[in-house]
């Protein structure tokens, strides 16, 4: 008799899940396990965020009842991850330890160490079960990483992205002997103050929602992907970023779907293959995080580790209502707002905001980054960390420092009716489409919505000053 241990991590599906696949195929009884590492951190990644803890929470009641449904019980356990395992191996016999892979630098480390413990106690299998191909595997002809994602995406799709999702199995055959499990709620992931159920209201979770959200995307999106994406007022994203980031959702599966649906419409070509090269912008971010480990918490372009940043006790102030979503720059405070109130934020507007923080205000990046990941569901390490530095210019494939995005000019172009600022900024919903992307001018009849944060004219030539001279070095 064979007993494996399934690790649940990024990964909270039953279908194309390459572990578990393997787990059914090998063994007579699956133990399905999730592990709170470090006290409710979960090893995802540093930090992991109040919010993605709901949407985690939500996720994992979910996978526990379609768990049950199969026949098999999810065991919750909290503290480190080897000690946990070890501790299941021993009370279990479990005689093999599946898992799909992590590729940030903490938990690589972690799963290394784990294989070290435990090969000789079980077999233990990993796989790749969260991107299209594994990182080490694109490389450039003198065996380094590319840095610039049309030369890396050229060079992945040349390798070929073929391979078909996994069925999701019909049973899951549980072990026969009882296995102690802590109480999902004992994990405390939602807070106690429960301002989590305004913001859940915004999504529905679980891995049957989240191919409904697919379906919605393939039906009625992806067509006008390339036309739409932009304007934060329309539906045109596909907003599957949470699902992605906690697994219930695979990017094969992302793939295989975008891929049959344009077999099916070739005049939809311009805007699938636009969704299928996000999909690859997220592969490259998981790339980059695996190739360059220090860019967790420091940039890419190391000259950037001596840019003169303004000091925390002088932008402090500066933060907070770029926090709030009181700079006084319409476009930037509704997206702020969005991204409080949801947990999610338009990826346009997510530019824009990052843009301001970081070269008008001069605010270093990872206060931005911190912040995100804070408040997003979707709080993903790889892409998160990739968006802040190309923002900032510090990253690979980065924008230049002199492109510096003006919210005003973003603004009247991509919200051109002013709808977006109207929803999340009702202060201002009795301006007119013109007036709308304006800051507020002294004396304009505007009450409770603040004068501007920055004079955007003058803090881009400050910016552009200071980027000079680290571009010079």
């Amino acid at each position: 008799m064979s007993i494996g241990l399934l690790w649940f991590r990024q990964d909270l599906r039953l279908a194309d899940n390459p572990a578990l696949h393997a787990a059914l195929a090998e063994c007579s009884q699956i133990i399905p396990v999730f592990i709170d590492e470090d006290g409710g951190n979960s090893g995802l990644q540093p930090a992991q965020s109040a919010a993605s803890h709901v949407w985690l929470h939500h996720n994992l009641l979910d996978l526990q009842q379609r768990l049950k449904a199969k026949g098999a019980t999810l065991v919750l356990r909290r503290g480190a991850a080897l000690s946990c395992l070890q501790q299941l191996q021993q009370e279990t016999g479990a005689t093999h330890l599946y898992w799909n892979r992590r590729y940030d630098p903490r938990g690589i480390a972690c799963d290394t160490a784990i294989k070290q413990q435990l090969a000789a106690e079980c077999n233990l299998r990993s796989f790749n079960g969260a991107l299209l191909s594994e990182p080490w595997t694109v490389l450039k002809k003198d065996e380094t990483p590319y840095r610039v994602f049309t030369a890396f995406w050229k060079a992945k799709l040349k390798q070929g992205l073929a391979t078909l999702p996994l069925p999701e199995p019909a049973r899951i055959t549980g072990p026969t002997q009882r296995v102690s499990s802590l109480n999902l709620d004992e994990l405390a992931y939602l807070p106690a103050v429960r301002w989590d159920v305004a913001m859940m209201q915004h999504w529905q979770v679980g891995e049957v929602a989240a191919h409904r959200a697919l379906d919605v995307l393939i039906e009625q999106r992806i067509a006008t992907y390339k036309a739409r994406r932009d304007f934060p007022a329309e539906a045109g994203t596909s907003q599957l970023s949470p699902h992605l980031h906690f697994g219930t959702l695979s990017p094969r599966q992302l793939w295989h779907y975008a891929q049959a649906y344009l077999a099916e419409n070739p005049a939809a070509e311009e805007g699938v293959r636009c969704f299928l090269s996000e999909i690859g912008w997220r592969e490259f971010a998981y790339y980059l995080l695996y190739h360059f480990p220090h860019m967790v918490d420091g940039a890419l372009d190391q000259r950037f580790n001596v840019f003169p940043w303004r000091e925390a006790e002088d932008y402090a102030a500066d933060l907070q209502r770029w926090q709030q979503g009181q700079t006084g720059l319409p476009i930037i405070d509704a997206g702020m707002r969005q991204l409080y109130a949801t947990g999610w934020m338009h990826n346009r507007v997510r530019m824009i905001v990052a843009s301001l923080l970081t070269k008008n205000l001069l605010v270093p990046w990872q206060a931005g980054e911190q912040w995100f990941r804070a408040t997003l569901v979707d709080a993903d390490l790889a892409s998160n960390t990739m968006g802040w530095q190309w923002v900032a210019g510090c990253g690979a494939d980065a924008a230049p420092y002199f492109r510096i995005f003006n919210p005003v000019l973003q603004s009247e172009k991509f919200d051109k009716a002013g709808d977006y600022i109207r929803r999340w900024v009702p202060e201002l919903r009795d301006r007119d489409n013109k007036q709308i992307h304006q800051p507020r001018e002294r004396g304009d009849g505007v009450k409770g919505y603040p004068l501007a944060l920055v004079d955007l004219k003058a803090s881009r030539q400050r910016a552009l000053e200071r980027f000079g001279v680290i571009k010079k070095g």
